[in-house]
C-alpha cells in the first residue's frame, strides 16, 4: 500500500510565505551578526559562521526544490561580497588614517622638540654674546696721520711699471700704457661681495689671537684666518653705509685642490641674489721663501699689514674681456691709498691667470699680510682700507 498526500493550492502557497519569512528572518539575523563581528570573540565568530554555513544548507536544499529562490540567493552573495569589501576597505581606511595620525602626532612632538632645542641654544648663544666684552668698531680719523713701512726684515719689492705714486709688478707681455692704467672709471653699483677661496689661510699665533694650527699656517677655525679679516672689513664698510655681503664659506677645505672652481660657484650665486660690480677675493700672501715674513706699516700708533692687490688677466688662454677695468679700480683705490695712507699697499701684481676675475667690472685679489703678520695687524689694516674705500665710492 503506498500513502498519497494531497497537496492544494492553499497549502503550497502557506509553505511558500513561511519559507520565505524564514529566510527574511535568517537574512537580517545575519546581516546583525556581521555588523558586531569586530566586536565579538573568536567563539562567536565561530558561531556565525556555523549559522551561516547552516543557512547556506537550508538555501541550498530550496534552490534544487524551488529554483525561482536561486536567483535570490546569489543576489543575497553578491550583496554579502560587497558589504564584506566595503567593511574591510573602511577598516583599512581608519587603520590608515589611526597610523597617519599617528605619524603626524609624532612628526608634531619633533617638531615642537627641535623648536624648543633650537630656542635654547639661540638663547644660550644670546647669552654668551651678552656676557662676552664686545669690540667697537672706531672709524679711522679723518685727519692726516703719520705712517711708515717698518716691515722687519723686510724683502725688497720689485715693480716695473708706474703711473703716478701707484707701482705695478707686471708679470704679463702685455705692455700698460697709460691709457690702460688711468683710472677714469664711473662705480654705479656699489654693492660690494667679498668671499674667499682659500678660508683656511691663517697668521702668527699671537698673545690676542692664539689657535692651534691644522695645516702649515692654517686653521679650520675661521676665527683665525682671512676669513676673520673679511669679516672686520665688512663690519667697516657697513659703518659706512655700504651694502656688503660676506661669505665666509669654506672653499679650501677638506681639499685644496679644486679652490677656485668652488669659490667661482659661490660668486655666482652671490650675484643672483645680489647685483655686484666690485668683487673682492680676500687672501693672505703665500708663505714664499721665509714664513716670517711680514710686511708691515704703522699708521699713526696702528701697525698694520700691508695690503696687495692681484690683477689676472686673458693671458693665460681663459676668456676674460674685463681683466682692464679690473686693473682701473686697482689703480684709483691703490691712488687714494697713497694719498691718505702712503705704504698701505705693496705694488700691484698683475699676472697671466684669470683667478675668477671675469665675474665683475672691478673684481679682484687683495691679499692682505703676510704669514709673518698677526691677526690684529691684519685687522687693523681694514679700519684704513675701509676709509680709502668710502672716499673712492662717495
Amino acid at each position: 500500500m503506498f500513502n498519497v498526500t494531497v497537496l492544494k493550492m492553499k497549502d503550497i502557497i502557506k509553505y511558500l510565505v513561511g519559507i520565505s519569512i524564514t529566510i527574511v528572518f535568517v537574512i537580517y539575523t545575519t546581516r546583525y551578526f556581521s555588523t558586531l563581528k569586530n566586536s565579538k570573540n573568536e567563539e562567536d565568530k565561530k558561531q556565525s559562521k556555523i549559522e551561516i554555513f547552516q543557512f547556506g544548507t537550508l538555501t541550498s536544499c530550496l534552490d534544487k526544490t524551488i529554483p525561482t529562490m536561486s536567483s535570490i540567493n546569489e543576489e543575497y552573495n553578491k550583496m554579502e561580497q560587497e558589504n564584506e569589501k566595503i567593511e574591510s576597505t573602511n577598516y583599512l581606511e581608519e587603520f590608515l588614517k589611526t597610523e597617519i595620525s599617528s605619524i603626524k602626532g609624532i612628526e608634531n612632538l619633533e617638531k615642537n622638540s627641535n623648536f624648543e632645542n633650537e630656542s635654547n641654544n639661540l638663547e644660550e648663544k644670546e647669552q654668551e654674546n651678552e656676557s662676552e666684552p664686545k669690540e667697537e668698531i672706531t672709524l679711522a680719523s679723518a685727519e692726516k696721520v703719520n705712517t711708515e713701512v717698518v716691515t722687519p726684515n723686510p724683502i725688497s719689492e720689485s715693480y716695473n711699471v708706474q703711473y703716478g705714486n701707484v707701482k705695478i709688478k707686471n708679470q704679463t707681455t702685455y705692455e700698460l700704457k697709460e691709457d690702460m692704467l688711468k683710472p677714469d672709471i664711473t662705480i654705479d653699483n656699489k654693492n660690494i661681495l667679498i668671499f674667499h677661496t682659500h678660508s683656511c689661510e691663517s697668521y702668527t699665533s699671537s698673545e690676542k689671537y692664539p689657535y692651534t694650527q691644522t695645516g702649515n699656517y692654517r686653521t679650520t677655525d675661521l676665527n683665525y684666518t682671512v676669513t676673520r679679516v673679511g669679516t672686520e672689513l665688512e663690519n667697516y664698510l657697513k659703518q659706512y653705509n655700504l651694502n656688503v655681503v660676506h661669505n665666509t664659506s669654506y672653499h679650501d677645505y677638506p681639499s685644496y685642490t679644486g679652490s677656485y672652481t668652488r669659490s667661482l660657484e659661490t660668486v655666482e650665486n652671490m650675484l643672483q641674489t645680489t647685483s655686484s660690480d666690485i668683487i673682492i677675493d680676500l687672501h693672505r700672501d703665500a708663505i714664499g721663501s721665509r714664513p716670517d715674513y711680514a710686511p708691515t706699516v704703522k699708521i699713526g700708533e696702528d701697525y698694520c699689514a700691508q695690503i696687495m692687490f692681484v690683477i689676472g688677466t686673458n693671458e693665460g688662454g681663459l676668456w676674460h674681456p674685463n681683466w682692464n677695468q679690473n686693473l682701473k679700480f686697482a689703480v684709483k683705490i691703490q691712488e687714494k691709498a697713497e694719498e691718505m695712507y702712503p705704504g698701505l699697499f705693496k705694488p700691484i701684481m698683475v699676472t697671466k691667470s684669470r683667478y675668477n676675475q671675469h665675474t665683475g667690472k672691478y673684481a679682484n685679489i687683495m691679499e692682505v699680510g703676510a704669514t709673518g703678520n698677526t691677526l690684529e695687524q691684519c685687522l687693523n689694516s681694514m679700519k684704513y682700507l675701509s676709509a680709502v674705500m668710502n672716499e673712492v665710492l662717495k
